[in-house]
């Protein structure tokens, strides 16, 4: 391809099409990989690498250590076993040299082998029989053209239906030597000296084809900072500009108003409550606009801070918002807040989408007038025709619900409102870096003297009949209790009851005797309110449901819970439904069936049964799960990491956030010239996300 009088910021936009070993045929595979660019193969990084370096002759094999072989298929067979299972025998020829290759019960694996084709396998060798095995060795073929691998360690990339290892290797090479020499280098010479950071040239095509395990972790090291020092630049940029552009009002708690928001509260606030409280009054009292993020366990009180919050803007003669992800939580916050201030003159309003045009007009009419102190809502808050007339300060629960652009959206008049974002799902420490690294934290790890243990238990189909034993007699105390299932139709795919008909088969079996009650998210909004305050007056004993009351129910009388397939609800899900109960002087009992597949099924669920810590839950749940999707950076807006891993990377993590905070403490605007790249990095990757803006 003609690259005369081009940029390199062009010739890296050369499309895969004209990179060497693509070709027509390998096109539409590179694409369904979201590969388009010279620039997006070159940053393509690997998953995995396969460590050749201990590459053997047969005859020099050692036993129980991981080594690797590359030979020429000699001999296939596949039999069944007398247990009734299959057996899978590849023999490989090296030089003079065999070694058989075995498979049990994997008879899949037969299609991989063809007679003379070149192998590579990867195991722990054992000399049996006068001949070297291996048992469930990692297999790869090699292509005749493909150079011998031996002595070396190999990228494994991510692949796509027909495209092999070695062809994505050999594009990945090709790309490097062409098109890598023309990247720019994003830091300066003396910034890569004085953080231990390799240059960009001496990197890419090592963190690709290692030398040696030592290039490999230097390589990586360079990269992984680097996508984390951006993510930090833009969280600092955006924390600055936030403290530096935009003004919100000053609402100072004074003694008075101090003391005439604590009355309203008949209970002793715990110590974390009252730090919390603290940290949001001095944060309110400036001039910046507020941004924290108050996490807290199931049922640690954190909806009153919230309103401590909001009743300190109220005192000041400003609005309030809060916003709930769904109907049930509006619902449930307002008739907390309710309760809270019966006898105050706070005026009050609840907004959501199924609410009558009528009443919604003259709602809108009286918030657009200020004639409305404090409002709570679903999304519909944030819709165009809902307009503030003196908002205050903005309190958002279950923020992980929400995109991270979505609180830009609220419309009001005068300055910015201070944002207090509530989550009662813990965050991983290094993910309240990332995801909500442009908030302070405060943090709630007490709970409200009087909380009853909620014991846990993990049973097997022959443990149901005497559960519901138990369940009965609970019922028969006085109690209520939940019954939930992951779905709410049929599905051939999964064998998991849908609530319909679980709600079917109890209220004409196990619990015929008592008032079963049925909710879901796709019941019409007026039938889930009739169903939540008959359960709540005690007029319905059992709930049968799905995940719609994961968050925001609150009924103290509630004691038990049986959940239904409970492999199917990730760790934090399973603790925020287990929150449900025993929230009032009683203990509560939870109930989980399950049938776990997999080995990371069952350590989730032995997790949840052994703890009621929802922080200790999310550090597991993040070490079980990886640092995949965990909050949906989807959802936030924010791209994907191509290569940092927030579990493993914890540690330059946050060596990247210190060094970012520094960096604009220095150089606001990144405005120097040497920082230009890093700045032009910054806004593409993350401006848009973070409504960056020109940060000059």
């Amino acid at each position: 391809m003609d690259t005369t009088d081009k940029t390199p910021a062009q010739i890296l936009a050369t499309p895969v099409q004209y990179l060497k070993g693509v070709g027509p045929a390998r096109v539409d595979l590179l694409h369904r990989l979201g590969l388009h660019t010279a620039a997006d193969v070159l940053f393509c990084f690997p998953r995995d690498y396969q460590d050749l370096t201990d590459q053997r002759p047969i005859d020099r094999l050692e036993e129980g250590k991981l080594q690797t072989v590359c030979g020429v298929v000699e001999d296939i067979e596949l039999r069944g076993t007398r247990a009734g299972k299959t057996l899978l025998g590849v023999l490989v020829r090296q030089g003079g040299g065999f070694l058989r290759a075995l498979w049990f019960n994997q008879p899949f694996m037969r299609e991989k082998f063809t007679l003379g084709q070149r192998v590579m396998l990867s195991g722990k060798p054992k000399y049996e029989g006068l001949v070297w095995r291996m048992v469930h060795p990692r297999v790869e073929p090699l292509a005749e053209e493909e150079e011998d691998p031996a002595g070396r360690i190999l990228p494994v990339y991510p692949l796509t239906e027909g495209l092999h290892q070695w062809e994505m290797r050999r594009i990945a090479r090709h790309a490097i030597d062409e098109y890598g020499p023309l990247l720019e280098e994003t830091f300066p010479a003396e910034y890569l000296a004085g953080h231990d950071l390799w240059p960009i040239a001496r990197a890419l095509p090592q963190i690709h084809f290692p030398d040696a395990k030592q290039s490999l972790a230097a390589a990586r090291r360079r990269f992984v900072y680097q996508e984390l020092f951006i993510l930090q630049l833009a969280l600092a940029v955006r924390r600055r500009q936030q403290a530096d552009i935009r003004r919100a009002p000053g609402l100072a708690a004074s003694a008075k108003i101090d003391a005439r928001i604590r009355r309203l509260f008949p209970f002793e606030l715990t110590a974390g409550q009252e730090q919390a409280i603290a940290e949001i009054a001095a944060d309110m009292a400036g001039s910046k606009p507020m941004n924290r993020l108050l996490q807290g366990d199931v049922g640690s009180g954190k909806t009153v801070v919230a309103l401590y919050a909001m009743l300190l803007a109220v005192a000041h003669d400003y609005q309030a918002a809060l916003m709930a992800p769904t109907e049930v939580l509006a619902r449930q916050h307002a008739q907390t807040v309710e309760k809270l201030l019966t006898g105050s003159e706070v005026r009050r309003g609840l907004l959501t989408g199924g609410l009558p045009a009528k009443p919604r007009a003259a709602l809108l009419e009286t918030i657009a007038a200020g004639e409305l102190d404090l409002v709570i809502g679903t999304q519909a808050i944030i819709q165009e025709d809902v307009r503030f007339a003196k908002l205050g300060v903005v309190v958002i629960d279950e923020q992980h619900k929400f995109g991270v652009r979505q609180r830009a959206k609220l419309k009001y008049a005068g300055p910015d409102p201070h944002y207090l974002v509530m989550t009662a799902t813990p965050i991983p420490r290094s993910v309240t870096m990332t995801l909500f690294g442009d908030l302070d934290v405060s943090t709630l790890r007490d709970l409200p003297p009087g909380r009853q243990k909620v014991n846990t238990y993990l049973a097997g189909e022959d443990k149901r009949e005497r559960w519901w034993d138990f369940f009965r007699k609970k019922l028969r105390e006085g109690r209520q209790g939940f019954v939930v299932t992951p779905l709410v139709d049929e599905s051939e795919q999964l064998d998991v009851a849908s609530v319909q008909q679980r709600f079917e088969a109890l209220a004409n079996g196990e619990l015929e005797a008592f008032r079963v009650g049925l909710i879901h998210g796709r019941m019409p909004p007026h039938e889930k309110d009739a169903v939540m305050d008959a359960f709540r007056c005690n007029e319905r004993q059992v709930l049968v449901c799905t995940s719609v009351v994961e968050v925001g129910v609150d009924v103290p009388n509630a004691t038990l819970m049986t959940i239904e397939s409970g492999e199917r609800f990730g760790l934090a899900q399973l603790h925020q439904l287990r929150g449900r109960i025993s929230r009032g002087r009683h203990p509560g009992f939870c109930c989980v069936f399950a049938d776990p597949q997999t080995d990371a099924a069952r350590k989730r669920l032995e997790a949840f049964a052994k703890s009621t810590d929802g922080f200790k839950l999310a550090e597991q749940d993040f070490a079980l799960r990886g640092p995949g999707d965990l909050f949906g950076t989807q959802q936030h807006g924010l791209p994907p990491l191509r290569i940092a891993d927030l579990l493993r990377d914890q540690e330059l993590l946050i060596e990247a956030r210190r060094d970012a905070m520094q960096l604009i403490a220095a150089d606001h605007g990144l405005a120097r010239a040497e920082h230009a790249r890093l700045r032009r990095q910054m806004l593409t990757r993350y401006g848009r996300a973070f409504e960056l803006g020109d940060v000059g």
